[in-house]
C-alpha cells in the first residue's frame, strides 16, 4: 500500500467518536391512527472505538435508535450528540450500513464504493484510498461489476467500506449481515472486526442474532420489548480472536439468553441460537 495512502488512513482513524443519548422518548403513529411509544428514557454513553450491540425482540426500537443516531429521525424528548454535538440531521461523519446491501444498480463496485467521496468533492484527494478499500474487503478483480454480477456477502463489503471510506466517527450496522447464510456470515464478522481494528472506529450493530453479539462486542445492550427501555448492559470481558466454542463464550451466551428470556413478555419472541 502507498505511503500517502497509510497515512491518511492512520489520521482518519484518530478521527473517531462518542455518542450521547440523553433521556430519549420517541412516539409515533401507527396505521390505525394508535400511539405507539417505541423508545422510553434511553440514556447511554457510547466511548470512542468502542464497539457496541443492541439486541433485544423485534419492535424494541433498536432501528428506531439507529435512526436517531443517524439523524434519519428526531426523538420527541431528550438528546443525542456526538462528541458533544448536538445530532441534528445526516452528515457522513456518522455512517449508515443496512440489512441489505443498498448498492446503486447502475453503477459499478468501484463507482459505489467512492460515490460519498465523489459527492463530496473530495474523490480526487482520495483516489488511491478507493483501490485499498477494494482490496481489503476482498473485491480486486470486481471493480468494474455491477451489484447484479457479484455475490450477497460480497455486495455487503461493499456496503461495509463505501461506508467505512467517508471516514465516519460513528459506522451504524443495521443487522447488515442478518440475511446472508451462516458461512458468510462468519466472513463477513472476520472482516468486520478487521475493518474496525484498522479504522478504530466507533460502530454500533443492532442485531438478533446473540452468538454474533458475543462475538464481536466490546458491550451488549439488551432491550426491553416495546417500549424500549435498556434493561442492561453486558461488559464482554473475553479476550481477542474469540473461539465460538470455547466454555467462556458459551457460558456468557447462556447468561445472555437467560436474560432475554427475562425480560421477554411474549412467548413468540425469537433470537437466533
Amino acid at each position: 500500500m502507498a505511503k500517502g495512502v497509510v497515512k491518511m488512513i492512520e489520521e482518519d482513524s484518530k478521527q473517531f467518536g462518542s455518542i450521547s443519548v440523553k433521556n430519549v422518548y420517541r412516539t409515533y403513529i401507527d396505521a390505525n391512527g394508535n400511539e405507539v411509544e417505541a423508545l422510553k428514557n434511553i440514556n447511554i454513553e457510547i466511548q470512542p472505538g468502542e464497539f457496541i450491540s443492541f439486541i433485544g425482540p423485534s419492535g424494541c426500537g433498536k432501528t428506531t435508535l439507529m435512526r436517531l443516531i443517524a439523524g434519519l429521525d428526531e426523538a420527541q424528548e431528550g438528546e443525542l450528540f456526538l462528541d458533544g454535538e448536538k445530532i441534528e440531521g445526516t452528515n457522513h461523519e456518522r455512517g449508515y450500513v443496512f440489512q441489505q446491501a443498498n448498492l446503486f444498480p447502475w453503477a459499478n463496485i468501484e463507482d459505489n464504493i467512492s460515490a460519498g467521496l465523489r459527492a463530496r468533492k473530495i474523490y480526487k484527494e482520495h483516489k488511491e484510498e478507493v483501490a485499498h478499500y477494494i482490496e481489503i474487503a476482498g473485491l480486486k478483480g470486481f471493480e468494474k461489476s455491477y451489484p447484479h454480477q457479484i455475490s450477497g456477502g460480497m455486495a455487503q463489503r461493499a456496503s461495509l467500506v463505501r461506508a467505512l471510506i467517508n471516514s465516519p466517527k460513528v459506522l451504524l450496522l443495521d443487522e447488515p449481515l442478518g440475511a446472508l447464510d451462516s458461512f458468510t456470515r462468519f466472513t463477513l464478522q472476520d472482516k468486520l472486526l478487521e475493518l474496525w481494528k484498522e479504522r478504530e472506529t466507533t460502530m454500533i450493530l443492532v442485531t438478533h442474532d446473540v452468538d454474533e453479539a458475543v462475538y464481536l462486542s466490546d458491550r451488549i445492550i439488551i432491550m426491553s420489548p416495546r417500549p424500549g427501555k435498556i434493561e442492561e448492559i453486558i461488559n464482554v470481558k473475553l479476550r481477542r480472536p474469540r473461539n465460538r466454542t470455547s466454555d467462556e463464550f458459551l457460558v456468557l451466551r447462556k447468561k445472555i439468553l437467560e436474560k432475554l428470556n427475562l425480560v421477554s413478555k411474549s412467548k413468540d419472541l425469537e433470537y437466533y441460537l
